[in-house]
């Protein structure tokens, strides 16, 4: 009996931490296509081999977090429509796409994501969040960052998810 209260008391204790929160149930958790980051260069100096590994790690550093979060659900793009995102022109820049391929997957948002290198020290992330059926953007932020490394990538987009996206202190 012990037991049973015990799991019982911790059952309501997460149901009350998670609407204190504000953290809906994963059933309520809005569905997204993530469509991921591209760099752009806008510096003068080429694109270098750590720097497109980053952008892998933001893309899966994005995914993880809003998948935690509860709030949302990223939907995984099928192989075979990841090439065509490819062989088309820029989800930021092409017309409507973005809507067109998470109607598809059948998700409420779509969301990608643009890393520009101004130079080696300066560089700003920021972050696309699209309502699929209305074409209103949701969420729209942009973060710079100070070096051209691991720690202020990963800490410039975790910044923008803690404060902007989920509004904690």
């Amino acid at each position: 009996m012990t037991v049973l209260r015990a799991a019982l008391f911790a059952a309501i204790c997460v149901l009350a931490l998670s609407e204190a929160t504000g953290v809906p149930a994963a059933e309520n958790a809005k569905t997204v296509a993530f469509f991921g980051f591209r760099l752009l260069n806008t510096s003068l100096e080429p694109t270098r081999p750590d720097e497109e590994r980053r952008i892998h790690d933001l893309d899966t550093q994005f995914q993880q977090r809003l998948d935690a979060s509860g709030r949302f659900k990223i939907v995984p793009i099928p192989a075979d429509m990841q090439q065509q995102i490819a062989a088309g022109p820029e989800i930021s820049s092409c017309n409507g796409c973005e809507r067109d391929y998470a109607e598809h997957l059948g998700t409420e948002l779509a969301a990608w994501g643009v890393v520009q290198k101004v130079s080696n020290l300066i560089l700003n992330i920021n972050v696309y969040i699209e309502e699929v059926q209305t074409g209103n953007l949701v969420f729209v932020r942009s973060v710079d960052i100070r070096g051209n490394t691991d720690e202020s990538w990963q800490h410039g987009l975790s910044y923008m998810i803690r404060h902007y996206l989920f509004g904690e202190p």
